[in-house]
């Protein structure tokens, strides 16, 4: 192509550098809206990158061993046989659930208790302080306690701490454990015991929900793409601008001879240099912001991630920078690839316009839709995901161009007469030629959109989870009570004025038949359709004679009891289950309890809110068929106030220490602290994209900067004052930001229900407080900034500008 060869003429490029020479500074700042994008790609994708190496460098120290073995029950005589063949150094660990108590503050709370043997970690190491009382711990004994727990009851190492029936002392405290991480730390602090001081607390009981493992050690050893799109169309609107104000340059340097090829590689140039000046920016600033990642995601880490510089990474968002760049400027630089020199000079004096849409502009708008789509289906899990990402941001980015053409439509056609002549005025500048409306409501919006999205979803998340419900609505469980303890602490919790909200047995089983194929069967076929999560886990079951509060009956008839003459057993299914496991009603289902099997016919199915933090069950039998089995109970009680929950948890401690107490109070609480804390790393992210909007937001205001003095001019040689000039220009920015506000508020609501509703399958009562933040902070950031651009353009004499357009 012509133009190739007239780049590669040095001429092109001394011409380019010498024509920008009065223009420099400018295309630097529109070229700076491109470079968070490219900064926010580099830091997160050489983040996931450095992330991946170390969890693939580290994955023994992040768990501790070579192998783990775990299981619901003890490991038997031929588990252990199979293990032993394995050789190796091992580890047994038991972990459970079990009230700690400190008698010399009387704090107490729901902690993972971990019964271990053996020198696990076998990689890494027991993080403590002091340094050796992983040492200490293992040779006399003691309680290894997680930091968080101690700080909260005051408990320091030496004090006592009493876990079931065994009383000893706190060794040291634990700060990290291979394989954990602050998030479930936080749920449920830890507690060490060696194995055989576990067996003392005797916590462990028939039915006790325990978890079984051995480590082995074997004998040999998109929020950066929004970003990145917004820049793209900053620097397109700055191109623009610019090509627009040289267009008297074309024009004479067409009347000297130059070819429209040549003409054409000149302003390339200028946007080749552009590209590379903001995409190496882009690059540095990228590395800055990497190094802060680890800072802001490492609670949520379980393995160190250190900085590392990947020049193939940089390279790629280097070049991912500069192509999306130059195929955002090229669309208006082939405006000039047909401007004649008496059309350019018309342009240039207002009495035409060169722009014609051929093939080479619907060939680029072709191939930036095309990378776009590509970029986000290669920078996602599935396909798909990429495909569906694209489609919304178009879908958001065609809403708000729809809203800003509706707003300059509804403006052109009627103004309030009765209004202020500079409110007028400056709603009249939202639709006139060379207006930024459309520009600067796509910068605004887009990132006030993801932000009020993110917000609205988390709280109403929030508020589902914690919103109080009534008195039917439980805030303590108690679970882990044996058979013959049960009228027991019936009594005591009522004693101690607790309503008991709902009692329910529960029995684990495992699935063994379905329609009369074994579990084996269904997962050695190639046509399986059910996942191998359905078929291998564990049911967790129990038997009542009605529905619960919490589950709905969908399809069906409910059994309220079992003719013990009639074969199978009627039983209800949570519809989401039956449709994992592909039954329907009538369909039967054989369950293996501890090598008994047991027939059972799909009788019902219900909708369960899982929501609500109490009993609920994937599978419920009709009473009858399970009462001998061996089972423990779940209460789920209601205390009228902290105090009193607390006196319960004290009284079950001394008389049942095996039974486990949950404050649902603390666990939303300590959710409420996750999710504000994951939320924090997702807005750092999301930043890149209000960020990039706000540089867009400055140069398109820029580049309306000469317009603004010539009509600023004309405003007062016919008489207007400076305070009616300057309330056009606030009037005028204020509505900008008010309008992004409203639509991005739209649209957030819009998301966030889709969200809530789709995904989470809840209900959709959103806070308006994050509405009415954007709604005050938008407009008046759009205020501090239009009146930063509009520094000095009341300082211009009109009889300057006069003599210019003259």
């Amino acid at each position: 192509m012509r133009w190739i060869l007239a780049l590669s003429n040095p001429w092109t490029w001394r011409m380019a550098w010498r024509e920008s020479r009065s223009r420099r500074g400018r295309l630097l700042l529109f070229g700076s809206s491109i470079v968070i994008g490219i900064a926010a790609l580099i830091a997160i994708d050489s983040f996931r990158v450095s992330l991946t190496r170390a969890v693939e460098e580290q994955a023994k120290s992040l768990l501790g061993a070579d192998l783990v073995v775990a299981g619901r029950s003890k490991f038997g005589a031929a588990e252990d046989a199979v293990l032993r063949a394995i050789g190796g150094r091992q580890s047994r660990e038991t972990d459970l659930y079990s009230m700690v108590l400190f008698p010399a503050t009387d704090g107490l709370r729901l902690a993972q208790v971990r019964g271990l043997d053996g020198d696990f970690p076998y990689y890494g190491a027991l993080e403590t302080d002091p340094p050796d009382a992983a040492r200490r711990w293992r040779e006399q004994g003691g309680a290894l306690v997680d930091e968080s727990l101690l700080a909260q009851f005051g408990a320091k190492p030496g004090d006592a701490v009493k876990v079931g029936e065994l009383r000893t002392i706190v060794v040291g405290s634990l700060r990290r454990v291979p394989g954990d991480t602050l998030a479930f730390a936080t749920l449920a602090p830890r507690v060490y015991l060696r194995q055989q001081d576990l067996e003392k607390a005797n916590l462990i009981q028939l039915g006790s929900l325990g978890r079984y493992k051995c480590y082995i050690q074997l004998p040999l050893s998109l929020v950066g793409f929004v970003a990145l799109f917004l820049g793209g169309v900053g620097v397109a609107n700055a191109i623009h601008t610019h090509v627009k104000e040289k267009l008297a340059h074309v024009a004479v340097l067409r009347c000297l001879g130059a070819g429209e090829a040549q003409t054409f590689a000149i302003y390339l140039a200028q946007a080749l240099v552009l590209g590379a000046v903001a995409s190496t920016a882009g690059v540095v600033l990228g590395v800055v912001v990497q190094s802060l990642f680890p800072f802001v995601l490492g609670d949520f880490l379980p393995v160190t991630v250190a900085f590392e510089l990947r020049p193939a990474r940089l390279l790629e968002g280097f070049g991912v920078g500069w192509a999306f760049c130059l195929l955002f400027a090229a669309l208006p630089l082939l405006s000039i690839r047909h401007a004649s020199p008496m059309g350019a000079l018309r342009v240039a004096s207002g009495m035409g316009s060169p722009r014609r849409i051929g093939w080479p502009e619907m060939l680029m708008g072709f191939l930036l839709c095309f990378a776009s789509v590509v970029f986000a289906m290669s920078h996602t899990a599935r396909k798909l995901h990429g495909v569906f990402f694209m489609g919304g941001l178009l879908a958001a980015l065609l809403c708000l161009w729809g809203t800003a053409h509706a707003l300059m439509l509804a403006l052109r056609r009627r103004v309030p007469a009765a209004w202020p002549y500079p409110w007028r005025q400056g709603l009249s500048n939202l639709y006139r030629p060379n207006n930024r409306t459309t520009l600067l409501l796509l910068s605004l919006g887009l990132g006030t959109f993801v932000l009020l999205t993110l917000e609205l979803t988390q709280g109403v998340l929030l508020r589902e989870l914690t919103k109080d419900g009534g008195e039917n609505r439980p805030n303590t469980v108690l679970f882990d009570i044996q058979p013959d303890q049960r009228d027991g602490v019936l009594a005591l919790v009522r004693s101690n004025g607790v309503r008991v909200v709902e009692e329910a047995p529960i029995i684990t089983m495992r699935l063994a038949k379905i329609q009369g194929r074994t579990t084996d069967q269904i997962l050695a076929s190639t046509n399986r359709q059910i996942a191998k999560w359905a078929l291998r886990r564990e049911y967790r079951c129990t038997w009542r004679d009605k529905l619960s509060g919490t589950e709905t009956l969908t399809a069906g008839t409910w059994h309220p009891r079992f003719d013990a003459a009639k074969d199978p057993a009627p039983v209800s299914l949570e519809e989401g289950i039956a449709k994992d496991l592909g039954v329907g009603l009538g369909d039967e289902i054989v369950f293996d309890l501890q090598g008994v099997t047991i027939p059972t016919r799909v009788a019902s199915l219900r909708k369960v809110e899982w929501r609500r933090v109490q009993p609920n069950f994937f599978v419920v039998f009709p009473p009858g068929v399970l009462e001998s089995a061996p089972a423990f109970h779940v209460l789920a009680t209601r205390a009228t106030s902290p105090r009193q929950s607390a006196e319960l948890q004290r009284s079950l401690v001394a008389k049942y220490p095996n039974v486990s107490v949950i404050d649902l109070s603390l666990v939303l609480s300590t959710l409420d602290s996750i999710v504000s804390k994951i939320s924090l790393g997702i807005q750092f992210m999301a930043f890149f994209t209000v960020a990039t909007g706000l540089l867009v937001l400055m140069g398109a205001l820029w580049t309306s900067r000469k317009q603004r003095v010539r009509e600023t001019a004309l405003l007062r040689t016919l008489g207007a004052s400076k305070g009616q000039i300057r309330t056009i220009l606030m009037m005028e920015y204020a509505s900008l930001g008010a309008l992004a506000a409203v639509a991005a508020s739209g649209l957030a609501l819009l998301s966030s229900w889709a969200l809530v509703h789709f995904l989470f399958h809840a209900s959709f009562a959103p806070s308006f407080a994050p509405i009415l933040a954007a709604g005050a902070l938008i407009p008046g950031v759009t205020l501090v900034t239009g009146w930063w651009s509009s520094r000095g353009v009341l300082d211009v004499a009109p009889l300057e500008i006069l003599r210019e357009e003259g």
